[in-house]
């Protein structure tokens, strides 16, 4: 807990300790009483917000099992006008015809009674209501355990999803191999970083310090279980320096990840550069129980093709496009909708599939609704 000098006491069996004769640090004494309070309460309010989220989705499961079973369009529009109206009498306005509906809709996208108490005992009615207009379910999976995982407040996690992390995520998955060495669920294609506020023309050291007084936000957008460990790393190979740009470590993957920036297309030769990284990371930094380290190419034009023909990932690199200025909402859109619709073309291929036979690309995308916020 921020500010916390001192532990709280233990929940249950608390031994109070023999102060006979000894004078009471009234700061060290408020302080512990603080976080005995604080922690209860913390606790108070977890089980109740999971129990009125609970509740929420009994109340839309009942009213789509049972209410609107005939199906009747014009029947359940009465009906809910009606009972909403008696509910917000009686309960108050939480149980408004528009929350109704919500409700409804959080019955049927988290349909899975038993993920739901995990998720509702960390998320707020105010999380689910920003993942429901979300019509896949590891789109809403991804956003819910992100944000349990990182601590997002609703702001933040409205943040991402407008910034489209999963399918950023998804589109750099699509150009894993199956005998990829890079894990799933580790790169983004393209990374957003708008957040550096880059002027015209700028270099590659430029960004690379811009990322370092950042660092906070730079990891936010790379993603979770990052942590950085140096920069310019400096490697000496028959008496002659090279250095890399970024190096992280994963916590979860229990790797060393190399990272260089790129202005422009990606070039072949970047391949045996970052290869070379990877064999002298893999041979000198990596230690007892740690996988085997991979790369990350930034640029500003992947070259995606000529990434797929060069089999990268099979070496553990990956390659991938950052953007330092965010598009308006429609254009990045369709941008990123375009990017994982040819994603998912070139896997297909990869597979063999006829080009007819490519299936139509998964809308991951928000709904139109008048009523959204």
């Amino acid at each position: 807990m921020s500010g916390r000098r001192s532990k709280a006491p233990q929940e249950s069996g608390t031994q109070l300790p023999d102060n006979a004769g000894q004078q009471i640090d009234e700061n060290d004494l408020f302080e512990n009483i603080a976080a005995i309070i604080e922690h209860r309460k913390r606790r108070a309010y977890d089980h109740v917000n999971q129990e009125v989220t609970m509740m929420f989705w009994e109340v839309g499961q009942y009213i789509n099992s049972t209410i609107l079973e005939n199906k009747r369009a014009d029947y359940g529009k009465k009906i809910l006008t009606t009972l909403s109206a008696k509910l917000v009498t009686t309960y108050g306005q939480s149980f408004t015809e528009r929350n109704l509906y919500r409700m409804m809709l959080f019955a049927e996208r988290f349909a899975n009674p038993e993920i739901l108490p995990a998720l509702s005992a960390k998320l707020s009615w105010s999380h689910f209501i920003e993942l429901l207009p979300l019509k896949s379910d590891e789109a809403r999976l991804y956003y819910a355990n992100d944000a349990i995982a990182r601590n997002y407040g609703v702001q933040e996690l409205r943040r991402q999803i407008s910034r489209k992390a999963y399918e950023r995520q998804e589109i750099a998955n699509t150009e894993i191999s199956e005998q990829s060495v890079i894990p799933f669920n580790v790169f983004k294609d393209p990374y957003l970083l708008d957040i550096f506020d880059l002027k015209e023309n700028f270099h590659e050291a430029d960004l690379e310090k811009a990322i370092l007084a950042g660092l906070e936000s730079f990891i936010l957008e790379f993603g979770n279980g990052f942590t950085f460990v140096e920069r310019q790393k400096r490697m000496i190979i028959d008496g002659e320096d090279i250095v890399l740009d970024l190096l992280f470590f994963h916590r979860k993957h229990k790797r060393l990840v190399a990272v260089e920036v790129k202005i422009g297309r990606f070039k072949a030769e970047y391949m045996g550069q970052m290869l070379l990284y990877l064999k002298w990371l893999n041979r000198y930094e990596r230690k007892e129980g740690e996988e085997q380290p991979i790369g990350l190419i930034l640029c500003t034009s992947a070259n995606r093709k000529k990434v797929e023909l060069l089999e990268m990932d099979k070496a553990g690199i990956g390659v991938a496009e950052y953007w330092t200025d965010l598009p308006p909402k429609e254009e990045f859109e369709r941008k990123i909708k375009e990017i994982a619709a040819e994603a998912k073309e070139r896997l297909e291929r990869r597979k063999g599939m006829p080009r007819s036979d490519v299936p139509k690309q998964i809308d991951h995308y928000y709904e139109a609704k008048d009523d959204d916020e």
